[in-house]
């Protein structure tokens, strides 16, 4: 089903990737080029946030630019919940040198007391109830199937590199319950931890998308993206996934990934982040424009850059512990 630009408005050059640095593992420049694509798709996605495609080219023409603003107001170059709440996570991961549903849940509610610039009403409910009942776990349900969970799945996707399927599910399973225990929640998650550790380890996107975006959509036929252009996407989690993987698998840059997303409005913050993860395993450091890294906030760059480094290294070090699942 290899999704094809007839629905892309712009047309992407090819752009080679760069070598990285002689004795550097290739999966490393690209687990860093992830997690500033997270960043970088959260800052440029916050500024249209809630708005509509024709309100967004009413205003930007096409929004290209990280100049901050949107509904929160925003400095240039400052990240929103998707990226903070994922450095937390990663944070207890390299603290308890594994993803432990309690480190994780604890992590969360620290981020949540620290007044983050924005938050889920899922992710605000099911931490208030961890702080009540000390439960990691919040029960599952049908209405929690938000994008919450999937939009910080990148500090589990590179401690799990190298690892076997069930450990990253597990591992995944143990902090995206906490605010979200949904299965559908679930199946957008490990579909896209297993996308990026694929395109860590230099997978073809064709096959990538064979692998894992078609098997997601033959198993929970929700999720098919292959028939309409899916515009104003919601905080549902299905809707995020159909924007993104479009995005992603119809076009062959980085910069016309993000574009393209981020143009299509409604959660744009997430949608550009998950698409910006994605993008940033796919084309490398050499594919992020530099504009775009020069916008992004020092202290953000610099600890998303540390972070995926950390990890990708505690990943190599030993073996990921598997947390039993529910």
């Amino acid at each position: 089903m290899f999704w094809t630009r007839e629905l892309i408005a712009r047309n992407a050059p090819v752009r080679r990737r760069a070598a990285p640095p002689p004795g550097e593992p290739p999966h490393l420049d690209r687990g860093v080029a992830a997690y500033l694509g997270l960043a970088i798709g959260d800052a440029l996605g916050a500024t249209v946030e809630f708005m509509t495609p024709n309100e967004i080219r009413q205003r930007h023409g096409v929004h290209d630019q990280i100049t901050g603003g949107g509904w929160l107001r925003l400095k240039a170059g400052r990240v929103t919940d998707d990226t903070t709440m994922s450095l937390a996570l990663g944070d207890a991961i390299l603290a308890t040198g594994g993803v432990e549903a309690t480190a994780a849940a604890r992590a969360f509610d620290d981020w949540m007391r620290a007044k983050p610039v924005d938050i889920g009403n899922t992710v605000r409910r099911n931490l208030v109830a961890f702080r009540q009942t000390g439960n990691p776990q919040a029960p599952a349900s049908e209405h929690d199937a938000g994008n919450g969970a999937a939009m910080r799945v990148l500090p589990v996707a590179l401690a799990c590199y190298g690892q076997p399927e069930k450990t990253c599910i597990f591992a995944n399973r143990a902090q995206a319950h906490v605010t979200h225990h949904n299965v559908l929640s679930d199946a957008a998650c490990e579909t896209l931890i297993f996308m990026v550790q694929d395109l860590l380890a230099g997978r073809d996107p064709i096959d990538v998308e064979r692998r894992r975006a078609e098997k997601l959509a033959s198993q929970h036929p929700v999720f098919a993206y292959d028939k309409k252009r899916c515009e104003n996407p919601s905080g549902y989690v299905v809707d995020t996934l159909k924007a993104v993987l479009q995005s992603f698998f119809a076009t062959e840059s980085f910069e016309d990934c993000l574009v393209d997303v981020v143009n299509r409005g409604g959660d744009a913050d997430t949608t550009g982040a998950i698409a910006g993860m994605l993008a940033g395993a796919r084309y490398g450091l050499e594919g992020i424009p530099r504009r775009w890294l020069a916008a992004l906030e020092d202290t953000t760059r610099q600890a998303c850059e540390r972070q995926a480094k950390n990890l990708l290294l505690q990943a190599g070090m030993q073996p990921q512990a598997s947390p039993t699942p529910a």
